[in-house]
């Protein structure tokens, strides 16, 4: 009989030890979507079930003020990254290898491995020196900060999505007498497309999701829908919290969701 491989399955405990990670991780989640529920102003004692959490979030205008602004926010971000991000993976993988390729791709990379809270700070100063000089105020800063944070979130998936295809399409392209912008519009653009959307939505939720640098480089009155949130909680904290945490789970599920879809590989 053959010997079996290693399976780390098999150890003892294995089971107990995943269920309880499972455990960690999601219960205090499925505690906030029940509690989003709950007709009582406690967020500890259960009083019933009720939706009216969910209408007064709809009715408050400043949650309406704060998402509209996440919204432009983050799609802008979105796009912005992802255009950046797509011609840095281009110019990284469609061409020979070159002396500090490495560097590069650690650079595209940083915002990844340095804690948000220096960038934050960094960010900081380098916008405050703008706006003394300018007397700007504007969403500007936030739009360029969470560009600026969000571009190796879609350089990855991008990146990934290039080295994954046959260069031999579009050497093929050029065989056939396509100059250097057919071929990227025909071959390459077209197969890239799935990268590039896989992208620019993990782009758009970390753009959502984004506390530390908001708060840094924000103005007055530029509150965020997790900013408003963050100085909800400051003040009083109700199950509407809950409520509009729930429903911003919701589209970051969705979306995760479909960048799983897009960036899964088929046979």
């Amino acid at each position: 009989m053959a010997e079996r491989g290693f399976e780390i399955s098999r150890l003892p405990g294995f089971a107990t030890v995943a269920v309880a990670a499972f455990v960690i991780l999601y219960l205090p989640i499925v505690t906030l979507v029940v509690f989003s529920f709950n007709d009582s102003n406690s967020v500890a004692t259960w009083g019933g079930l009720s939706l009216h959490w969910y209408a007064d979030a709809w009715d408050n205008a400043d949650v309406k003020a704060a998402t509209m602004r996440s919204l432009i926010i983050g799609v802008s971000a979105a796009f912005l990254s992802t255009i950046l991000a797509t011609l840095a993976a281009l110019g990284t993988t469609r061409r020979r290898e070159f002396r500090g390729q490495t560097f590069i791709y650690v650079m595209i990379n940083q915002p990844l491995m340095v804690p948000e809270i220096v960038t934050a700070v960094a960010l900081l100063i380098f916008f405050g020196i703008i706006k003394v000089a300018t007397g700007y105020q504007g969403l500007g800063y936030l739009i360029a900060a969470h560009t600026a944070f969000c571009i190796p979130f879609a350089y990855l998936p991008i990146r990934a999505r290039l080295e994954s295809m046959d260069l031999a399409l579009e050497t093929a392209a050029a065989d056939l007498y396509a100059s250097p912008w057919q071929t990227f519009r025909r071959v390459t653009l077209p197969l890239l497309a799935p990268g590039i959307m896989a992208g620019a939505m993990l782009a758009f939720v970390i753009s959502l999701d984004d506390v530390v640098i908001t708060e840094f480089v924000k103005s007055g009155g530029q509150d965020t829908l997790p900013t408003y949130m963050l100085g909800q909680l400051r003040r009083a904290f109700t199950p509407e919290v809950n409520a509009i945490s729930t429903m911003l789970l919701g589209v970051t599920v969705v979306l995760l969701t479909a960048f799983f879809l897009l960036t899964r590989n088929k046979d």
